[in-house]
């Protein structure tokens, strides 16, 4: 079947069948792509702009490090219950105002984190801090459940993946700018505010757009027969038939299980890094090598599974990959002076960890059809944020400070922690989800062979009856 797809008579075959269907695919789609990813971008830029200059804001606020910790972790702890409400909301409101609502949220959320400093009597500004983050986190739920139900509703069937991954990568790339521009911008506690503000940008720019640019939720002819039946499951019956599948969960728990380590490895990064002399600016550059080698990796593994549909095989060999790289970073974290090896780790983490979230997204809505998109993107992505708050607390709970000398950078104004132990079993975590996906992940492309089911019929339909072909009169003798 996978050839098949990816053959290029087949695709014209299909554009032809479509067309007698009246499926088309409106240029306006790429307007409602580029809101949700610029949207997608700035949750993510607001979700990790405390994490990279961690000790600096502790040092300012009077803080600990387990409570800057918890400006990330509440974006993973707050998406656990509002994401069923998320998900309900994109399969039953409908896409558009549900990143109009996004959008708004995520704006005044980066407005509020500023507040502390416009008022200067406010006594307690971790509050204001923790409060424009929930706000932030509440947005994230819906932002980032929406790249595959975008590709299912606008986008033909040869350019899902590529739409999923444009939609899915903004986030990391939003990681990646924080990485860099935190560290970049706040070199003094004074330089704090600036930070918070420059934030405040592409959030305003996101909300505009969204209220302005976006008029219907789908576009009035479906562009493939798997848009044409999107959410043709009611919402509970949607969710029962999605904790039935047993594919769908394996995937659920495997994927979202590798959800959770990256989001801890992106907030804990600086905090690893440090303990053995390594900078901020240095702990910036590789979360930037991380993310920029986990974009590339995306677009090519995308342009790969749009034209073969090997969606299993590109996620079972990324996972396999990306365990062995993870042992490497636990090892290699705790030497010092290790700058290229590090280096060269974290771009070969980001190069076969993030490339197969958009392919890992689109397969559970392949293995789950015809439940909703956001039904089944969603709720991937709400396990893994719980398990995401489960890796990190471990995490954090398993360091412990060490007395004596070190050459630590941190500057937290306490005793360095010994990440040793949290980061084998991070390690161990992660080659453990990969062998249960090797092993007991087995699926049918379901939405895929719906969509050829209605052109096989089709086909059968336009095609000329027996009876109705009349043999050429042969030569008479």
């Amino acid at each position: 079947m996978a050839g098949a797809e990816g053959d290029p008579l087949v695709a014209d075959t299909t554009s032809a069948l479509g067309a007698l269907l009246g499926y088309r695919a409106y240029a306006r789609r790429w307007v409602f792509l580029l809101v949700l990813s610029l949207l997608n971008f700035s949750n993510a830029t607001l979700w990790l702009s405390f994490a990279p200059v961690a000790d600096t804001i502790a040092h300012r606020f009077l803080l600990s490090t387990k409570q800057i910790n918890w400006l990330s972790l509440i974006y993973l702890v707050a998406s656990i219950p509002s994401g069923v409400v998320a998900i309900w909301v994109l399969d039953s409101v409908g896409l558009r105002w549900a990143t109009i609502v996004c959008a708004w949220l995520n704006f005044a959320g980066s407005v509020f984190r500023t507040l502390p400093f416009l008022f200067l009597e406010i006594q307690d500004p971790f509050a204001f801090l923790m409060g424009g983050q929930t706000l932030c986190a509440l947005a994230q739920t819906l932002v980032i459940f929406s790249p595959a139900k975008l590709a299912a509703l606008w986008f033909p069937e040869h350019q899902r993946a590529t739409a999923n991954m444009i939609g899915t990568m903004s986030n990391p790339l939003g990681i990646l700018v924080a990485n860099l521009l935190s560290p970049a911008l706040v070199k003094k506690e004074k330089d704090i505010p600036m930070m918070l503000g420059i934030y405040i940008i592409p959030a305003g720019l996101a909300c505009l757009l969204a209220t302005a640019c976006l008029w219907e939720s789908v576009p009035p002819s479906p562009p493939s027969a798997g848009a044409a039946h999107s959410t043709s499951e009611k919402f509970l019956d949607g969710l029962k038939l999605l904790v039935r599948n047993r594919a769908y969960v394996t995937l659920a728990v495997c994927f979202g299980g590798g959800i959770g380590i990256f989001s801890s490895f992106s907030v804990l990064l600086e905090q690893v890094l440090c303990v053995k002399g390594y900078s901020n600016e240095f702990a910036g550059l590789c979360g930037a090598l991380f993310i920029v080698f986990g974009v590339l990796g995306a677009l090519v593994l995308s342009l790969y599974v749009d034209r073969t549909k090997h969606f299993t095989e590109a996620v079972k060999i990324g996972f396999c990959l990306t365990s062995m790289v993870c042992v490497a970073f636990a090892l290699v974290s705790q030497l010092q002076g290790q700058t290229l090896a590090l280096a060269a780790i974290c771009s070969l983490l980001g190069l076969f960890g993030f490339s197969v979230a958009p392919i890992a997204m689109e397969l559970a809505v392949e293995c789950s059809f015809p439940v909703g998109e956001g039904a089944a993107a969603g709720l991937v992505i709400v396990l893994g944020q719980a398990e995401g708050v489960l890796v990190m607390v471990l995490l954090t709970a398993l360091t412990v400070r060490r007395a004596e000398p070190s050459i630590s950078t941190c500057q937290d104004g306490q005793g360095p922690l010994d990440w040793k132990v949290s980061m084998l079993l991070m390690a161990g975590l992660c080659t453990l989800f990969s062998c249960f996906l090797v092993f007991f992940f087995h699926t049918r492309y379901r939405r895929l062979q719906a969509e050829a089911g209605v052109s096989h019929s089709i086909q059968e339909d336009v095609s000329p009856a027996p009876a109705d072909h009349v043999p050429h009169p042969g030569p008479t003798p």
